[in-house]
């Protein structure tokens, strides 16, 4: 699924399997707090699922490692918070035993994908096989000095000047 046309490095995370699995359990709990009365019960279950993806996000967006391992620790955390949220709904019959069934299997699944990304992380960085932050565009060289500048503090010769050399032809 293709979810925008807008690509530049900062959004390279919308390609990692484990935030497009990550964008599930939010689609997921948004239908099946559809039948939560309670405003607060439905907002926490669908807040704690959708902070799965958008934690995967803005590590990534943090552009350190450190920051990115961190925020992939608390989408861990999210999904722990929406599946326990699910296992309140399920004890009080707001869910069958197969929506929470495949709540419970799609969290697992997401879960696993986090630990793996987390333990390939840890393992690089350890190694030092990564450097401390991730990729980043390349800054730009500044330009050599021109010969129209004179090192700083010399006077520019107007003798240099191109409106004294002759005109082409």
């Amino acid at each position: 699924m293709e979810h925008t046309q807008r690509k530049n490095l900062n959004r390279a995370y919308m390609k990692l399997e484990v935030w497009q699995r990550g964008m599930d359990p939010f689609r997921m709990a948004w239908q099946l707090a559809e039948q939560v009365r309670d405003f607060k019960l439905r907002s926490q279950f669908v807040d704690a699922a959708q902070s799965v993806s958008a934690n995967i996000a803005e590590g990534y967006g943090r552009r350190t490692v450190a920051e990115y391992v961190y925020f992939l620790y608390a989408a861990k955390g999210s999904l722990a918070e929406a599946l326990t949220r699910a296992c309140g709904l399920r004890q009080v019959e707001l869910l069958t035993d197969g929506q929470f069934e495949n709540f419970d299997q799609l969290q697992y699944e997401v879960e696993n994908k986090l630990l793996a990304l987390i333990r390939s992380l840890e393992a690089k960085r350890a190694a030092g096989d990564w450097i401390d932050s991730l990729p980043r565009r390349p800054t730009p060289r500044p330009s050599p000095p021109s010969a129209m500048q004179p090192p700083a503090g010399e006077p520019l010769d107007p003798s240099a000047h191109p409106s004294n050399y002759p005109p082409i032809h």
